[in-house]
């Protein structure tokens, strides 16, 4: 059996899909927030999944090096960061295979305000894409994607909606396609 982490900062309705996943939800060992008040952390609880919660210190540094000797400890073939808002340090993702959901076509729209900045750019189209996670900010080679129509009476919250339905089927679709690639670890 793989071993999946999640990192999550919200609500979690992504990592939810996730863990419903009958062929991925048993291999999840972890999710881990950053918000101490994260949602997440809630669903994880109710479907008996350990929870870590390791929020921003003021030396980032320090923050790093907690997230680091976490995961190094749950053993993840895979470390899925699904909603999870922070930046993860280039030891991390050199070390740990991980990957990312971006609400939109990339290389289009990068950073933490992509559905805001795809509306103010009058698109037509966005979507979203999953992405091995590098050491820039969603740069990763990119693992599948997925286009969504901007509508004329579109807002941010409302594309931003569509965008996740479409989102929560692809991640699956990614780890079960790049889960059976990544060598086994044993916990």
């Amino acid at each position: 059996m793989k071993r999946v982490v999640i990192l999550a900062s919200g609500s979690g309705s992504l990592a939810q899909a996730i863990i419903d996943d009958a062929e991925i939800g048993n291999q999840i060992v972890a999710v881990l927030s950053d918000n101490a008040d994260a949602l997440v952390l809630e669903r994880a609880r109710k479907s008996d999944i350990p929870t870590y919660v390791i929020e921003m210190k003021k030396d980032r540094k320090v923050w790093d090096g907690e997230i680091f000797d976490c995961i190094k400890d749950l053993k993840p073939n895979l470390v899925v960061s699904a909603g999870f808002m922070r930046i993860l340090s280039p030891e991390f993702v050199e070390t740990f295979p991980t990957i990312n959901s971006h609400p939109a076509l990339l290389p289009l729209f990068p950073g933490a305000h992509a559905v805001r900045d795809a509306l103010a750019a009058k698109a037509t189209e966005t979507g979203t894409t999953i992405h091995w996670v590098d050491r820039g900010i969603d740069t990763g080679k990119v693992i599948a994607q997925a286009r969504v129509s901007i509508f004329p009476g579109d807002d941010e919250a409302s594309l931003h909606e569509r965008i996740k339905e479409i989102e929560r089927g692809l991640i699956v679709a990614a780890i079960k396609e790049v889960l059976p690639t990544l060598e086994s670890r044993h916990g």
